[in-house]
């Protein structure tokens, strides 16, 4: 609950900061709360931050059904058209394949792999692939 509790607060304090954040996900027939999608400010060490981050996190019920796919692609067009982003990364595991393809499918290039400076060096999360995509 603790953790629950920091990672909203980090939210709401994104969106009071930069105007953007993390939004709610629903199931469009039900209304049921399955997760996030949205951007985050990468402050992390590496040649490529300060960057703005697309990202997403769904309940696994949720995986396989367009979700991420359709919600990520909505986020892209408001984070150019409406919060002005010239350019937009995302990164996630090398192992998590999903996330590879939603961001292959939501038009995003694959840039480099590189180890995540916020991954213990002995987890096979530390490798991780970079995608990039700029306003067309």
């Amino acid at each position: 609950m603790e953790e629950t509790n920091a990672f909203y607060k980090s939210i709401i304090s994104q969106f009071k900061e930069c105007g953007f954040g993390l939004y709610a996900v629903e199931a469009k027939g039900n209304k049921e709360f399955i997760g996030f999608i949205g951007f985050h400010r990468a402050t992390f060490e590496a040649d490529f931050t300060p960057c703005i981050e697309i990202g997403w996190r769904l309940k696994k019920e949720a995986w396989g059904k367009g979700y991420a796919t359709e919600g990520a692609t909505a986020c892209l067009h408001y984070g150019f058209k409406e919060l002005g982003f010239s350019d937009i990364y995302s990164f996630t595991a090398d192992v998590n394949q999903p996330s590879k393809n939603v961001m292959i499918k939501i038009g995003m290039n694959f840039i480099k792999t590189f180890n995540h400076p916020k991954v213990k060096k002995d987890s096979p999360l530390r490798k991780h692939v970079l995608f990039h995509i700029n306003q067309k």
